[in-house]
């Protein structure tokens, strides 16, 4: 498989550049997760990345490139669709009867 020096910005990987997978199209993944173990044994903390391009090419204005922001609150779902028929745990409703 290929990979590609991606750049990071913003949270604890700030800075950094990292080698990242590239998909059948040749491009990284929307979202990247970074998984940190919590302290003793505590649930983990995932730290999610959105990609954006890094610049934009002159002629034809198509991206010259990729590099991940921090989303401070994501979940890495914000890009997906939201079927009626498909419900998370959060949105299940209760019956009271």
């Amino acid at each position: 498989m290929k990979s590609e020096e991606t750049p990071f910005e913003g949270g604890p990987l700030d800075g950094r550049s990292l080698p990242v997978l590239l998909g059948m199209t040749g491009q990284p993944p929307k979202y990247y997760k970074v998984p940190v173990p919590g302290p003793d044994g505590a649930r983990p903390t995932v730290l999610v990345y959105r990609r954006e391009p890094r610049a934009h090419g002159r002629r034809l204005g198509l991206p010259a490139g990729w590099k991940y922001v921090f989303v401070p609150a994501g979940t890495g779902d914000e890009g997906r669709p939201r079927w009626p028929w498909s419900r998370t745990s959060r949105t299940a409703r209760s019956t009271d009867g």
